[in-house]
């Protein structure tokens, strides 16, 4: 089994990846510039992470689609820039999507099983 070396990646992948990835932190911090409410520094640097992995997905996903630079930058940007409200949304979906699946089956969402009413007796 052979190793995968630098020279197996073409170099404009690497340098697509790397552009990305620094569009959209860039406007991550450009929002978190913006915003008025006070922020951690361990929070920052998890929204930043996530806007520039965020873009270097979405960079490689609508490469072959959006040919123009300008447009495909723009998209990156934005869609990184709007990375809090996706991931928050996905989240609370899977969430809620879970809790129900959990009810179908009389689990609740802490994994404890409901009580037996006592009506039915």
């Amino acid at each position: 089994m052979n190793a995968i070396s630098s020279d197996d990646v073409p170099k404009e992948y690497l340098r697509d990846g790397v552009t990305a990835s620094i569009l959209g932190g860039l406007a991550m911090i450009a929002r978190l510039l913006l915003s008025t409410e006070p922020q951690t520094f361990p929070w920052v640097c998890r929204r930043v992470g996530a806007a520039a992995i965020t873009a270097i997905i979405v960079g490689y996903g609508v490469q072959d689609y959006i040919q123009n630079p300008g447009l495909r930058m723009a998209v990156i940007g934005g869609l990184s820039y709007a990375n809090p409200e996706v991931i928050d949304w996905l989240i609370s979906y899977v969430k809620a999507r879970g809790d129900k699946e959990l009810k179908k089956v009389g689990v609740k969402s802490n994994g404890k099983k409901k009580p037996k009413s006592k009506r039915g007796k």
